[in-house]
């Protein structure tokens, strides 16, 4: 294969393309639900099927394509962090420069960082990396020959795409266009003074979440739901005495978002620190191999071109750009506080410092969790809620010793400066997560490693161009929760940015010296709890496990995010089930694997159809109220009302049910076609 294309001007536009459709998807997903997905398969179809188009086109050619896709669909994550500064009021929209910067350095850093550690954690480990292998297997199928089979095969998973992105989108726009559709429904009631619901969300994106994360994170967020739905909010509202004029809707929720989420954040930062504790020993093998792998690069011996990295030279050289770039960011960032220059740079120095070392530890962390429970499945957000802790408190600390602390815009600034290093590190660790992944593909296809890194690379930058905009269009479109940028908005369709929010109430919280310690210390014990019973199951080789992260997003997400999630986890044990009983198909049969990757593709078209119409409504929005109109500019609520009555939210729901019924049992029909074939 030393001939055949591999990092090509036109993959590179597409690449750059496709990143763009991602990237903006994952931002509104992330906002919306507090998940993102990864890309890398969706990414590595459309450019089988766009590319064969061309002539000369190649294996690693589409390898490139979908390494460099799925780089900048993965630093959307950023947005977990990125929106606080609005929510504190810091800033009033997302300035272009500062969020490039920060976006595409963190990013690159965590491409570098990650390289020593391609020998140790993808050519000599046993680590599975379900994403990377799955996005190799279907490059292989599609690309190493011109068999017709293998063409309609990949012609075929571009139409599962187009066939999810097709339904979603059509039902967004019913949905947050039209507004004659619900998005979920909840049915409340009391017990005594007890509050109870049965929740139900109609998200077609969160739906196929569920499929992609499986049955037993699925159940494992289920059982989150139930301790904060079914046992915390019940207690709680029962201990108190609530405003009887208020909807038992508004009290719960009030309750959820002052105590019971604390309890999830708790958990999440307790499973996160575990998993970095289980790392330690195997990181620190990793590198020493790795270095002594470079020292092995720079002798004479001529190295294979499938195991040739970017050089030593040229990785420190990038690296100490990087910094460079990190510490002007940074100190334009901190140069608008109007505070001394010396406690400015001394404040810039502690952040980057931080941010650099921690990252380059989180990058090692991230990279084993990929390669073992995938991409998409990683704690990222456990990983954001230590470091935002670490982070402020060293700030608490600094800016006590300097009298930063002294006043309330100084109180505010840190809290800002702790979420900027964060974003910094967040974007360190969603890089490395996805890069060892990617690494992983280009292996078992024999790609060139520098090649893919530059790709990599590449996909940083053009990922962090679009983030900023397209942050400023959903801010000014929907707005987030606790930063509206109009007082008439809509209440119903603020993006709740779950993560942006529970990050910045704990930076909130200590530096104001009001943080929830007893429901954290509650959630910690939890998690602990947890982790045991996991332990247990794990030494009994149990086929049912109980991951605590799992468990701490169903505490911290709502009912209404995390049951269609909850959904879409059993649709995908169905399916899988079906197709093991039907003629004794095992999981490494063709048949299995031909149904598990049309349900994947088709789950994934369910979200990039969902996610883009939501972009796209931003804008029509945006414009609208822009040229004094509605921020509803398309619903037909109101004739729908003149119809119906004082029965109309009955009504919106009721469709969405029949239409979320319909289209959960299209999925799995079309899914379970394959095994016809």
């Amino acid at each position: 294969m030393d001939n055949l294309r591999e990092l090509t001007l036109r993959g590179i536009i597409l690449g750059a393309f496709i990143t763009v459709i991602f990237t903006a998807s994952n931002v509104y997903l992330g906002l919306k639900v507090g998940l993102t997905f990864s890309s890398a398969i969706p990414a590595a179809v459309i450019s089988m099927a766009v590319l064969r188009f061309f002539s000369g086109t190649t294996i690693l050619e589409n390898n490139m394509v979908q390494t460099q896709a799925s780089a900048a669909g993965t630093l959307s994550s950023i947005i977990f962090v990125l929106p606080g500064l609005l929510m504190i009021g810091y800033w009033q929209s997302f300035p272009f420069w500062l969020t490039l910067a920060v976006c595409a350095s963190g990013g690159m850093l965590g491409v570098l960082f990650s390289i020593p550690l391609r020998q140790v954690m993808v050519v000599r480990s046993s680590l599975p990396y379900p994403e990377g292998v799955a996005a190799a297997e279907i490059l292989k199928a599609g690309c190493e020959s011109d068999d017709t089979q293998e063409s309609k095969a990949n012609h075929d998973g571009l139409k599962d795409i187009i066939f999810g992105g097709v339904i979603a989108s059509c039902v967004s726009i019913l949905t947050n266009g039209f507004r004659v559709i619900s998005d979920g429904t909840a049915y409340w009631f009391t017990q005594g003074k007890s509050i109870f619901q049965i929740p139900l969300g109609f998200s077609l994106a969160l739906l196929s979440a569920g499929y992609l994360v499986g049955i037993i994170s699925g159940i494992s967020i289920l059982i989150g739901n139930i301790i904060a739905w079914g046992f915390a909010i019940p207690i709680l509202s029962s201990t108190m005495d609530y405003d009887p004029n208020a909807s038992l809707a508004q009290t719960a929720m009030g309750i959820w978002a002052h105590d019971v989420r604390f309890i999830g954040a708790g958990t999440l930062a307790i499973a996160a620190m575990w998993t970095l504790l289980t790392l330690i020993k195997p990181v620190i093998e990793g590198l020493k191999i790795s270095f002594g792998s470079f020292k092995s690069e720079n002798s004479n011996t001529k190295v294979p071109r499938t195991e040739q990295d970017l050089s030593p030279k040229t990785i420190v050289m990038i690296m100490v750009a990087m910094l460079v770039i990190l510490l002007g960011t940074f100190y334009s960032f901190v140069s608008d506080s109007g505070v001394s220059t010396g406690v400015a740079w001394s404040l810039v120095f502690c952040s980057v410092l931080f941010a650099f070392i921690i990252g380059f530890l989180v990058a090692a962390a991230c990279g084993y969790m990929a390669g073992l429970v995938g991409s998409s499945a990683s704690p990222i957000s456990g990983i954001g809620i230590v470091a935002v802790t670490v982070i402020s408190l060293l700030l608490l600390a600094l800016g006590k010793a300097n009298g930063l602390l002294d006043t309330v815009e100084g109180s505010n600034f840190a809290t800002a400066l702790a979420l900027f290093t964060t974003s910094a590190i967040l974007a360190i660790a969603t890089i490395s997560n996805d890069n060892l992944q990617d690494l992983k593909t280009g292996y078992l296809v024999k790609a060139t490693p520098w090649r893919q890194q530059v790709a990599l690379l590449v996909g940083c930058v053009v990922g962090a161009v679009v983030i900023a905009p397209v942050l400023d269009i959903l801010y000014n479109a929907y707005g987030f929760t606790g930063a509206m940028p109009r007082a008439d908005m809509d209440p119903s369709q603020v993006l709740a940015a779950p993560q942006a929010t529970l990050m910045t109430t704990i930076a909130k919280g200590i530096f104001a010296d009001k943080m929830e310690w007893t429901m954290i210390i509650i959630g910690l014990a939890l998690g602990a709890v947890i982790i045991i019973i996991d332990l247990v199951l794990g030494k009994n080789n149990c086929k049912f496990r109980l991951p605590a992260l799992a468990v701490g997003m169903g505490i911290y997400l709502p009912p209404v995010i995390t049951t269609p999630i909850f959904i879409g986890a059993l649709i995908s044990w169905f399916i899988r089930r079906r197709v093991t009983k039907s003629n004794g198909h095992s999981p490494d049969s063709e048949n299995y694997r031909r149904v598990d990757r049309k349900a994947a593709l088709i789950a994934s078209g369910l979200i990039v159809g969902e996610s883009l119409v939501g972009v796209i409504m931003a804008v029509v929005i945006v414009i609208s109220v822009s040229s004094g109109g509605s921020d509803a500019p398309m619903s037909l609520a109101p004739w729908l009302g003149s119809l119906f009555g004082g029965d109309l939210d009955l009504v919106q729901q009721l469709l969405g049910l029949l239409v979320f019924v319909v289209i959960c049992v299209a999925f799995v029909r079309r899914a379970l076609s394959a095994l016809k074939k």
